[in-house]
């Protein structure tokens, strides 16, 4: 089943004949973003695989298939006009044998036989080797996919010096990013803590992603929100967001949420993003439907744009620590489900005729008051709504469809935000009715500028713009034309925009 636009009626051309083409600077900074953004391989291994049994996956990373050209290879090569913005993770198994020897696991010392170029070299020497690889690419950084324990192969009494000798490592190999996954101490909050100060001690520019255990909150520099079915991932992530945002007492949670594969929705909560899609397209090579990513409901895989928007915004506002401001979670829930079929997700109990439900609160806001969200008569399916105030002042706002029964649906509402200020960007994302920003404190301007955030032309809005004293109403059909106005062929992304405020 396609996904639905809750459409409030198709405008005509007439209502785009006011806009101003004027050259104008691009409204997106030339400098790459600073977030902690990156591209994992683990659902690229999955797809080289036809995700056959786990073992199978993890013998796919190998250099061959990182950095080769051949056929469902070169996935370093993904993402490329990004690369400058994003680490490249390697995920589970760069680091063992090709064997499946288990005593491996967690020694963070490069495969010989998966990386042939590095074969021979000291750990530390490998690893140099390999970060620089990835950056001659263009990309950020190297990141990896870390085991939560010291290797029995190379364990030894002292805990203290093994990981000080693998940060030594790191820090001298330029390496960007830890992703602390599962292993024997995964869910010892303790341990992740303490691993995060001594890596703060010896690698301070190392950033170290944690998991599992929400009371690491209050030290870890990322928190991933965790795996979830793509085909409900929607209702399932701001759920989880909701909760990580008010784990902790005020204040106590520093880190900064990474919620995955869900680029809107890092954009509308101040998140970063994990991503797991992927430029292989169709089913898997063996024939089958890929069921990680299955071409129902949102269809991700033909939704790349909206990774490129959420990136862009990220060089315009960063992703911010979870005590950075005050949060709002709504105790109104929204309740979506979606009615599985064979091949619609790795989980083996979700098959045909599964109610897959989650509910997640209506609206969350960080640093804002809660927008009010009004429905036309007649609609009765709400959109969830996301907003933030960022740091450095610049606001982002999120429409988020919803998944009911077999359809992913993009209903329309006529959303109201109040903000303080107008003279910083405003992130704009998903559809609406219309959009109205009501401001406190209007700062002097003489013309308002939107530029799609895949692209590189602010266009001229003033006109279709309607302004009611402190309030400035921007009609959806106008988001919509310049939020996609850079869309690649066929990409099915919602609409992502960046607005300014010009003197």
């Amino acid at each position: 089943m396609k996904s639905k636009l809750l459409l409030p009626g198709i405008f005509s051309l007439l209502a785009l004949a006011g806009y101003s083409q004027n050259k104008q600077p691009s409204l997106i900074p030339a400098q790459p973003s600073q977030a902690p953004d990156y591209f994992c391989t683990w659902n690229v291994q999955g797809y080289a695989t036809s995700y056959k049994p786990v073992e199978i996956m993890r013998q796919a990373m190998i250099e061959k298939n990182v950095f080769g050209h051949n056929a469902y290879e070169g996935w370093a090569a993904m993402f490329s006009k990004l690369h400058k913005d994003l680490y490249l993770v390697l995920d589970d198994d760069w680091e063992t044998p090709l064997n499946g020897d288990k005593s491996y696991y967690g020694s963070l010392v490069v495969d010989d036989e998966r990386f042939p170029s590095v074969s021979g070299l000291s750990p530390g020497q490998k690893l140099t080797a390999l970060s620089n690889k990835t950056k001659s690419l263009g990309w950020k950084g190297l990141g990896l996919w870390i085991c939560a324990q010291e290797a029995p192969k190379y364990k030894n009494s002292d805990s203290v010096a093994y990981w000080t000798e693998r940060f030594n490592w790191m820090k001298n190999a330029g390496v960007s990013y830890w992703k602390v996954d599962w292993g024997n101490d995964s869910e010892n909050a303790a341990w992740r803590a303490w691993l995060t100060k001594l890596g703060r001690q010896v690698a301070p520019k190392l950033i170290i992603e944690q998991a599992m255990t929400p009371s690491v909150l209050s030290s870890a520099a990322v928190y991933r929100t965790y795996d979830v079915e793509n085909v409900i991932a929607i209702p399932h992530t701001i759920n989880r967001i909701g909760k990580l945002l008010t784990a902790l007492p005020k204040g106590e949670a520093v880190s900064v949420i990474n919620c995955e594969d869900e680029p809107y929705i890092a954009a509308g909560t101040g998140s970063a993003i994990g991503i797991m899609r992927h430029e292989f397209k169709g089913n898997l090579p063996d024939g089958t439907q890929d069921y990680v990513f299955p071409p129902v409901g949102r269809d991700l895989k033909n939704r790349l744009d909206e990774v490129t928007r959420c990136v862009m915004w990220h060089r315009i506002a960063l992703p911010f620590g979870i005590n950075k401001t005050n949060v709002y979670v709504d105790t109104a829930l929204l309740h979506d489900n979606w009615l599985m079929k064979k091949g619609e997700s790795w989980m083996s109990n979700h098959g045909e005729g599964f109610n897959n439900t989650f509910q997640a609160p209506a609206v969350i806001t960080r640093g804002l008051e809660k927008p009010t969200v009004t429905l036309k008569k007649g609609d009765t399916i709400k959109p969830y709504i996301l907003a933030s105030r960022y740091p450095n002042g610049a606001i982002a706002i999120a429409s988020i469809g919803r998944t009911i029964g077999r359809e992913y649906l993009m209903p329309r509402a006529d959303v109201v935000l109040k903000v303080e200020r107008s003279d910083k960007p405003f992130g704009i994302f998903g559809h609406y009715n219309n959009l109205t920003i009501q401001v406190n404190k209007l700062m002097p301007y003489s013309s308002i500028y939107a530029q799609d955030l895949a692209g590189t032309t602010p266009v001229n809005i003033t006109k279709q713009v309607i302004r009611k004293g402190n309030k400035f109403i921007i009609p959806g059909e106008v988001i919509d034309k310049i939020g996609l106005a850079a869309a690649s062929k066929n990409d099915k992304s919602e609409p992502g925009l960046v607005l300014s405020f010009k003197r």
